[in-house]
């Protein structure tokens, strides 16, 4: 496990680089990414070989009615194969409006924290793995490589087996290839 002395966009090309490299040493053939506006997932390369889901946050997560990413960002990796995945956090969505409007702490809120025990990084990767499951772009039970940050940029590259939201707590981490120290 490699580990950075910080987290963050700095870590990102690296990353991004150990995953590809373990993809392909260890015979693993899918790759997801969070990307909100495809910064990241564009440093991607020598991945012909992969089934790429790029995960971006829901339209409205900022601004009502506004997609995060640039139309024109999501035609380009569409275009390398690769899906692009469009949803609410697995880990958050609709549990977090009802923390803010009533207060306290609900289970989906309690996982994510306690994956951010980790790195924050480590809790996105489980997350948009989990969302490229339900949107099916990914296996469940098989073996593939989740990469999520902090902020911007990655920092986090883990292999996991996914599980579909409804199903979240059969995900099975298992191993980390990079995360920053915390």
């Amino acid at each position: 496990m490699i580990v950075f002395e910080k987290p963050g966009k700095d870590n990102t090309a690296e990353t991004v680089r150990i995953a590809v490299q373990a993809a392909k040493e260890r015979g693993i053939r899918h790759l997801v990414i969070a990307s909100s506006q495809g910064n990241s997932a564009k440093l991607i390369t020598d991945a012909d070989d992969l089934n790429v889901a790029v995960v971006t946050l829901q339209a409205g997560s900022r601004e009502p009615n506004v997609q995060v990413m640039p139309p024109e960002v999501r035609s380009e990796l569409e275009a390398k194969g690769w899906h692009v995945v469009c949803a609410a956090h697995a880990l958050s969505g609709a549990e977090r409006a009802i923390s803010r409007k009533f207060g306290g702490v609900y289970p989906v809120e309690i996982i994510a924290a306690s994956l951010r025990m980790l790195s924050q990084g480590t809790k996105v990767a489980v997350e948009v793995a989990t969302m490229a499951a339900d949107a099916g772009y990914i296996p469940v039970g098989e073996p593939i490589i989740a990469i999520g940050g902090s902020g911007r940029g990655s920092d986090t590259a883990l292999i996991l087996h996914a599980a579909n939201s409804n199903n979240i707590l059969d995900t099975k981490i298992q191993e980390i290839l990079c995360k920053p120290y915390i």
